[in-house]
């Protein structure tokens, strides 16, 4: 089953993730994509270790898709989070094509009796990017993020720590 989970900043994606994850009755495993790239992110990363338990932790800022298909029947992978792994990529130069298709490899990745639980931004309800490359990111990462909710089982959009489940459109409107 793949579960997606976006939101703003600080709108309790993680917290849900690891909340989620503690109610979990089988094994739990954690793939964290954030590079420790300066002060403010060891910080950031810090803080996450603490908030969650002693769960198998797999650091990975590109190649989620094989740590995910690798989990046992009865397991839980939560992926904290695309919107890292996205820029991860980028920052490795991929292209947009490839980023999509490697979107696509994650979301068929998930192992039959297997939750994938992924954490994802949504970037685009904020300012208008000023660069090229912000509003690449942007573009980029909405339509990898509609890629995954698309393949989900289950999609929730987090606002202020609450849920609102994510519908097709066309549900809405048959």
């Amino acid at each position: 089953m793949l579960v997606v989970v976006t939101g703003g900043a600080r709108s309790g994606k993680s917290t849900f993730a690891v909340e989620y994850g503690r109610r979990h009755s089988g094994p739990v495993a954690f793939v964290a994509t954030a590079p420790s790239i300066d002060d403010d992110m060891r910080v950031r990363i810090d803080r996450h270790r603490a908030e969650r338990p002693d769960w198998p932790t797999v650091e990975e800022p590109c190649d989620i898709a094989p740590v995910v298909s690798s989990a046992a029947a009865g397991s839980l992978v939560i992926v904290d989070c695309l919107t890292l792994w996205v820029s991860n990529l980028m920052w490795r130069g991929d292209s947009d094509t490839d980023i999509e298709r490697l979107a696509d490899v994650l979301a068929s990745s998930v192992p039959s009796g297997v939750t994938a639980l992924l954490v994802t931004n949504e970037v685009g309800l904020g300012v208008h990017p000023e660069t090229e490359l912000g509003r690449r990111y942007r573009d980029l990462l909405g339509r990898v993020n509609q890629r995954m909710v698309t393949s989900a089982d289950r999609a929730l959009f987090m606002v202020a720590g609450r849920a609102l489940p994510l519908a097709d459109p066309w549900d809405l409107v048959s």
